[in-house]
């Protein structure tokens, strides 16, 4: 099979796993997504369901999510501000895939488990 080089967002991908892996790759953003496929939560309800992230690495992949538009930030005009984040609606089109990668994982520790 022949991969065309595509240019998106001033990066060229080889393929469409980079490109997918690229917007929702590494450790937090899947778990960022998973935390938001059917609810809003607020900054803070986000880093109580991620024990282990940062803030400032928490507002990093949050911020590339929205600039991708996977996530919906939305600011209510309170003292203090009050934040929101929701999936966009092409956001919720990754849902699918992070149900596969879930599906694979309880299936690779069901096994690993076995094997021990």
């Amino acid at each position: 099979m022949l991969m065309v080089s595509e240019k998106k967002n001033n990066k060229n991908y080889r393929c469409p796993v980079e490109a997918t892996l690229d917007v929702i790759g590494g450790k937090w953003k899947p778990l960022i997504l998973w935390q938001l496929r059917e609810v809003t939560l607020r900054f803070s309800g986000l880093q109580q369901n991620m024990p282990g992230i940062s803030p400032k690495m928490l507002t990093k992949q949050l911020r590339e999510l929205e600039e991708d538009g996977l996530v919906l930030r939305v600011v209510y005009p309170e003292v203090p501000p009050k934040v929101e984040y929701s999936l966009t609606s092409f956001g919720k089109t990754v849902i699918p895939v992070l149900d596969s990668l879930c599906h694979w994982g309880s299936e690779y520790l069901d096994r690993k488990c076995a094997l021990e």
